[in-house]
């Protein structure tokens, strides 16, 4: 079904859809392809469109797990895949579903449609585990995910629906962007009902609530703001790149940067004691998210993101430190953007948590 709110931009170039338009990066990226000369038209697709929709976004409303989407895609230049669904993790059938097949479904209605080009959202959650030493990846490194990990496993599943789409129709344009961790105020809601759930307490967010934190030995992440990704999505739009890229912000940070943000000293923990703990804690139904989460996070690999800087000219804005910290200050206030999935906390939408059991449906906005 299609429903458009808006006419587009009336000027020469690109025609360019978005899945997932709502989410994370989706509602960072829609305004710089509104904003950006090569671009003509800008069509958002979610399931849940936005109430307060733009006149200068088409929007259009599908599952990509059910619908017909070749009448979606057809006259479309660019195809952005965004959409991605993390809960609930107690129900992986679903996850793959909407997750692997649909995208598999896309990549053919794309393909019939005649897109000449798809840029599409993977992850460093797709990578095998890291080298020995630590070091740095760069994209050659082997995308066979993290087996523990239902997430990895399916992106690493998508990578190779990529690889053979790309054998298959090498007159398509396909663009791999690989970021790390993205974040902004506007996700803070989001992050907290998929990440920490329903129990959690904003408050012990504060500065100075939690005097201590685990420290995991060799633990590393990076973050990168959902502003900057939604920049380097940009230019893949419009460039003639093709490959896979990428996208991180300095510095690298650990356990130890997350504890100076909340003034908090670490005590160092081994990993083989925190898994136990988590994984009970997940079968308890007192956190969203499995022990495959924990799992990526100790074994995912830290990134070399030159590609990005000298071939799609791209530079974060925004410092990753600074970012994690953005992100934190808005979880404590119930930050969100208006859009279903970002929406922010309210008292209301607290107590429809606990009635969803944490990590066995689709977290209710």
């Amino acid at each position: 079904m299609a429903i458009d709110s808006g006419p587009g931009v009336a000027r020469d170039g690109l025609r360019v859809l978005v899945t997932g338009a709502t989410g994370n990066v989706g509602t960072s990226l829609l305004p710089k392809l509104v904003e950006d000369p090569d671009v003509s038209e800008v069509i958002g697709l979610a399931r849940r469109p936005p109430a307060a929709a733009s006149a200068e976004v088409t929007w259009r409303t599908a599952d990509l797990a059910v619908d017909d989407l070749r009448g979606e895609l057809r006259d479309v230049d660019v195809l952005v895949h965004l959409a991605w669904l993390l809960q609930p993790t107690r129900d992986i059938d679903r996850l793959w579903d909407v997750n692997v097949r649909a995208t598999g479904r896309l990549l053919q209605a794309a393909a019939e449609a005649g897109v000449g080009a798809i840029v599409y959202a993977s992850s460093v959650g797709a990578y095998s585990p890291r080298p020995a030493d630590g070091s740095q990846v760069d994209e050659s490194w082997p995308t066979d995910g993290v087996p523990t990990s239902a997430y990895s496993m399916a992106k690493a599943y998508t990578e190779r629906l990529l690889d053979v789409f790309e054998a298959t129709h090498p007159d398509i344009r396909v663009v791999r962007l690989r970021p790390g961790l993205m974040f902004k105020a506007e996700t803070a809601s989001h992050v907290r009902r998929e990440f920490l759930g329903t129990l959690f307490p904003r408050g012990l967010l504060h500065r100075g609530r939690l005097p201590v934190l685990p420290r995991l030995p060799g633990l590393e992440f990076q973050v990168l703001h959902a502003d900057d990704a939604a920049d380097a999505f940009r230019r893949a739009v419009t460039g003639a790149h093709a490959g896979a890229f990428n996208l991180v912000a300095e510095p690298t940070l650990s356990l130890s940067d997350v504890a100076e943000l909340f003034e908090a000293r670490t005590v160092a923990v081994p990993v083989g004691a925190v898994r136990p703990a988590v994984s009970l804690a997940w079968r308890a139904r007192l956190i969203p998210i499995d022990v495959g989460w924990f799992d990526l996070a100790v074994h995912s690999p830290t990134l070399s993101g030159l590609r990005a800087r000298t071939e799609l000219g791209w530079r974060p804005r925004h410092d990753a430190r600074a970012s994690l910290a953005e992100l934190l200050t808005a979880i404590r206030a119930g930050g969100g953007a208006p859009t279903p999935p970002l929406t922010p906390d309210t008292d209301h939408s607290r107590s429809a948590e606990l009635t969803a059991r944490q990590g066995a449906t689709e977290m209710p906005p």
